[in-house]
């Protein structure tokens, strides 16, 4: 599902135009950002957290170089989701493991 896709549905479900659910999801981004931006989370019960967590610096290896370099340490934003949000997919998912590739498939 894509950004438009999530309007439409958000539409439908809320009974909002497409331009009130396109606000709404503009204005719910724009709160997380600025917040994580911050340095603090964002906790929505059931759904799950979103944080700004700190990645050491590492060596790495430019593939068309060959030559190693270091990669500055940074801020990067992580979710963990909540219980209900891993309940309702251990539910309606499951994990399929073949050629060691692991892929997700409906019950």
């Amino acid at each position: 599902m894509n950004k438009e896709d999530l309007i439409v549905q958000w539409a439908k479900k809320t009974g909002l135009t497409k331009k009130d659910s396109k606000e709404a999801l503009e204005s719910l981004t724009s709160l997380i950002t600025d917040t994580l931006s911050r340095g603090e989370e964002v906790r929505i019960t059931g759904f799950g957290k979103f944080s700004p967590r700190g990645r050491k610096s590492s060596m790495r290896i430019n593939p068309q170089t060959r030559q190693r370099m270091r990669v500055a340490a940074r801020v990067v934003p992580t979710f963990k989701p909540g219980k209900n949000l891993r309940e309702q997919l251990e539910s309606r998912l499951t994990a399929v493991e073949s050629s060691g590739k692991v892929r997700v498939k409906r019950r």
